[in-house]
């Protein structure tokens, strides 16, 4: 991959003017080699197995962060699903144990997190998944670092109530923290570098480098310098930015990738916003013209955007992979935060908008009171959406103690200060109490 002179001097100014970072290097580690009939022999393993790679990771990625002058935001590892190493197991005191272990691994090498702690559940609950479901709440409440969600459906398969029923008591049970490090999701793909839905896929090879852009901050730029430009030539302004974000995560995932003698996997195209100021992608839909993102016109800005950041990062990627879209994560973005605050951005505005891009209800806050049948609804909205549309998309609820809609809860760091909505004026909601598996849509039957 080369960069003309004048590509590196609008990247350089984009790296020291505009916030332009890594949002995250995720290598990818498969630990299915670990798997033991005792849960001793399986730490055992797993330590041997993840040792060296977690002792390698942020050496490398700071090696490369300096040579190329480039920021890299966190440093994280992903295992393979941890029910599949529980299916021997069985039990849910295991699950802590391992999310326990991973933790401390994490901590003890400056990794920032471990994704995978995780179950693939849309067409039922194995026996592996059931431990870790119920061992997740306590294991991700007594952590820090690890990550983890419930992929409760899929194009191919449906909607499964009952893990979505289950999926809603494990949010109402966990800690604001621990919530920001759970999603339930649908279709996730095998090469996501984003927490919490990161983990190490069954087609990947042995372990494996993927990485995460951020970059609003550039992109808002850019459309504030066009006022009066028509949308074609705004969505080929944005387009462009991304085309340079994308070419940077290249360069960074392949740097590191060879720092560690691993395989290079893709770039997740989605650009991600932070809590500070200046690096928000509300800030760029507002500065498209909206009076404030939620309001009629969302969805379209929000497609724009979308398409433009996808076709943009599509040309600059030799391999484009996870969720690559757009992230509008509520308390991860400062002007989302506010605008969900005064009343703007509701579930509902939130839910249209997911139909255009690949998070879903992203850090979204609710009344930790709030019925699990109100949570259950909720998260089968959001996978009806995914399995209708056939595309990957996600929940991720932050309950917060004592909390009513307009509240402000400050989750701190990278997760920003959470805004709580208005979740239901029902509390009991009979249709998510059926049992059974709600079919698969029409998308199903083009795929042969």
């Amino acid at each position: 991959m080369r960069f003309d002179p004048r590509e590196i001097g609008e990247v350089l100014e984009m790296l020291l003017f505009r916030e332009l970072d890594i949002r995250a290097v995720t290598l990818s580690v498969n630990t299915l080699p670990a798997i033991r009939a005792s849960l001793k022999d399986a730490l055992g393993a797993l330590e041997q197995l993840l040792e060296p790679y977690a002792r390698r990771l942020r050496p490398a990625a700071e090696k490369v962060a300096s040579k190329l002058g480039v920021r890299i935001v966190t440093v994280r590892l992903a295992v393979s699903p941890t029910s599949i190493m529980l299916e021997p197991l069985g039990d849910a005191k295991a699950a802590v144990e391992i999310a326990a272990f991973l933790d401390k691994l994490a901590g003890r090498h400056g990794v920032d997190m471990v994704g995978g702690f995780s179950a693939f559940v849309h067409g039922g609950v194995s026996r592996g998944a059931t431990a870790l479901i119920e061992g997740l709440a306590e294991a991700l409440n007594s952590t820090e670092r690890v990550a983890g969600f419930l992929n409760a459906a899929s194009t191919m398969t449906g909607i499964n109530l009952e893990a979505v029923r289950r999926a809603a008591r494990i949010v109402l049970s966990l800690k604001p923290h621990a919530a920001a490090r759970f999603a339930v999701t649908a279709n996730l793909p095998e090469d996501v570098p984003f927490m919490p839905g990161a983990y190490h896929g069954l087609g990947q090879p042995d372990a494996v480098v993927n990485i995460a852009v951020s970059g609003p901050g550039v992109i808002e730029a850019v459309v504030r310098s066009l006022p009066d430009a028509d949308v074609r030539t705004l969505h080929d302004a944005i387009k462009r930015a991304a085309f340079k974000i994308t070419r940077l995560g290249e360069l960074v995932g392949r740097e590191v990738a060879k720092e560690l003698g691993v395989a290079f996997g893709a770039v997740d195209l989605s650009v991600a916003p932070s809590p500070k100021v200046g690096d928000s992608v509300a800030a760029v839909l507002e500065a498209m013209g909206l009076p404030r993102v939620g309001a009629p016109g969302s969805v379209f800005a929000l497609a724009l955007f979308t398409d433009a950041v996808k076709k943009g990062g599509a040309m600059a990627a030799s391999t484009i992979g996870g969720l690559s879209g757009a992230f509008i994560p509520v308390s991860e973005d400062a002007v989302m935060a506010q605008a969900a605050a005064e009343g703007a951005i509701t579930l509902d505005s939130l839910k249209a908008m997911a139909a255009v891009c690949n998070t879903g209800l992203d850090m979204v806050g609710i009344p930790a009171d709030v019925g699990p049948d109100v949570v259950a609804a909720i998260i089968a909205d959001v996978m009806a959406l995914a399995v209708h549309l056939d595309k990957p998309l996600g929940v991720r609820l932050i309950p917060v103690p004592g909390a009513r809609p307009g509240d402000i809860y400050d989750l701190g760091g990278l997760y920003g200060r959470v805004a709580v909505v208005d979740a239901s004026r029902y509390s009991r909601i009979p249709l998510v109490a059926r049992p059974g598996t709600a079919p698969p849509g029409v998308e199903r039957l083009k795929k042969g």
